[in-house]
């Protein structure tokens, strides 16, 4: 996610970016030192979309200030 959107590293846990999915559990996080996106809780599919075929999870990434 830093690399994609050009943002340096040291500066990348002070820049105000988060990932914002819905509901109250977030499964998504930003890693600090690499700025990859990783999985903040166990995802279990059949919990989340149980009679769904196509499960999908949306998250939002928010940056504050400039880039």
């Amino acid at each position: 996610v830093a690399k994609d959107l050009g943002l340096q590293l040291p500066a990348f846990g002070d820049s105000g970016v988060r990932i914002v999915t819905e509901g109250r559990t977030q499964y998504f996080a930003l890693h600090g030192k690499t700025g990859h996106l990783v999985t903040a809780e166990r995802i279990d599919r059949e919990q989340l979309c149980r009679l769904v075929e196509k499960c999908v999870l949306r998250c939002e990434l928010i940056v504050e200030g400039e880039m």
